[in-house]
């Protein structure tokens, strides 16, 4: 799916979009302050900077236009920028008017999809733009885009439109011709994954009313099943693959798995297991040796069995407020998605804030850009260390590569040394 450095990040949630860090060095005694390296003003956007090759690539919204950053990762010098006029987010999303969704760089290119539905695709060595599509720019979720984008095989995999126009779409990342359509359904806010299925690609993803895989050579839907939002909830978590295993939920439904199977020319599902008792709202899970920890939509964080679903433990996040409004539909480009005084939107909850995978640490952000580090344990909450990074709000997940973290803020992103 990816290529580069052992310590890259290039997409949305990772290297292989699982929350995990390739790798990650954290020091054997965490200090009680961490100092930012530097630190670059980019423009507002809660959209995850992505790392690839000792570059970092940076969507954000400046004076009126959408602009694509390439940084050196070492010293956050631009190397090159372009960008495009285009309306931000209005309405109940305005105060976070920047794009949500996360660049993807693959096979020298890097892929972001804009705040009101461009799509983009430059050469990630030069910045040359290399095509852009707008078809569905008409035709958006109530809160704007933020389902980052999916490269695989060649292609740029992404969910575009909103309601029942738009779907699931796929180009070929050198050309940008259309590769295939799939059109049962338009995009909400969470981000599509890859699973194989004995040996077959498939494309998962939530949508605006259902969870649904695809194949990734013809875009043909292979399995699907309601999911319709509750109330004023949204569709905003991405599902976690393992394996065979789909583990989805959101908006007041609990989590779900099911395992998906090839019989024959034909998919079939089956449920493992279903449980009412964690909610999620925007964040995904990461699976950690056979354990799922998370951010519930009480803004609780816990843990809970991969195998059943059974929850193990839950603590309080934060004690913190997220302070001021949060951005309403983002968790494409890293966690929240609720702009009424930072409180969830309908939910009236939170569940913004992120949890990545470094190795022999938990690494939670929180909103208010407190790193919350955890020993991963089933038994209990295992808090190593708590450490405010920045003043300004954190709506990103922490990019984690070697002994660095790069921290996208409300304006600006900047590089951390856990040395």
């Amino acid at each position: 799916m990816t290529c580069g450095y052992a310590q890259d990040w290039p997409q949305w949630r990772g290297p292989n979009r699982d929350g995990r860090a390739a790798v990650f060095n954290p020091p054997a005694t965490w200090p009680q302050e961490l100092k930012a390296a530097w630190k670059v003003t980019v423009g507002e956007g809660v959209a995850n900077p992505s790392l690839s090759g000792g570059r970092l690539y940076v969507m954000s919204r400046q004076e009126g236009k959408e602009i694509m950053r390439c940084l050196d990762a070492a010293t956050g010098k631009e190397l090159w920028q372009d960008s495009y006029e285009t309306q931000g987010a209005t309405g109940p999303a305005a105060s976070f008017s920047g794009p949500r969704a996360t660049p993807a760089v693959a096979e020298g290119k890097v892929v972001a999809l804009g705040v009101r539905g461009v799509l983009s695709c430059w050469d990630a060595a030069s910045g040359k733009l290399l095509w852009r599509k707008e078809e569905f720019t008409g035709s958006l979720p109530r809160f704007f885009t933020a389902a980052s984008p999916l490269l695989v095989d060649g292609l740029c995999v992404v969910q575009l439109g909103g309601g029942n126009q738009g779907g699931v779409l796929a180009y070929e990342l050198g050309t940008g011709n259309e590769k295939w359509r799939w059109t049962g359904d338009g995009a909400a806010y969470a981000s599509p994954v890859l699973a194989i299925v004995d040996g077959v690609k498939l494309v998962v993803a939530q949508t605006d009313t259902k969870m649904v895989a695809l194949t990734l050579e013809k875009g043909e839907l292979v399995w699907e099943a309601p999911f319709a939002v509750q109330g004023r909830g949204y569709n905003a978590v991405t599902p976690l693959v393992d394996g065979a295993t789909v583990i989805y939920g959101g908006s007041g439904r609990g989590m779900t798995a099911v395992k998906l199977a090839k019989a024959g020319d034909k998919f079939t599902a089956t449920e493992l297991w279903k449980s009412p008792d964690i909610n999620l709202q925007f964040n995904t899970p990461v699976l950690k040796n056979g354990w799922l920890y998370g951010i519930s939509a009480r803004n609780e964080l816990f843990c809970a069995s991969a195998s059943d679903g059974k929850l193990a433990w839950s603590a309080p996040f934060s004690g913190e407020a997220a302070g001021g409004a949060a951005p309403q539909g983002a968790p494409g480009g890293g966690g929240p998605g609720g702009g009424r005084g930072g409180r969830g939107g309908g939910m009236g909850g939170g569940g913004y804030g992120s949890v990545v995978d470094g190795g022999s640490v938990l690494l939670a952000l929180t909103p208010a850009a407190e790193l919350v580090v955890l020993a991963p344990d089933p038994k209990e909450k295992k808090e190593l260390a708590r450490i405010k990074l920045t003043a300004s709000q954190t709506y990103s997940y922490p990019v984690a590569a070697g002994d660095r973290l790069f921290i996208k803020d409300r304006d600006s992103v900047a590089l951390v040394s856990v040395k």
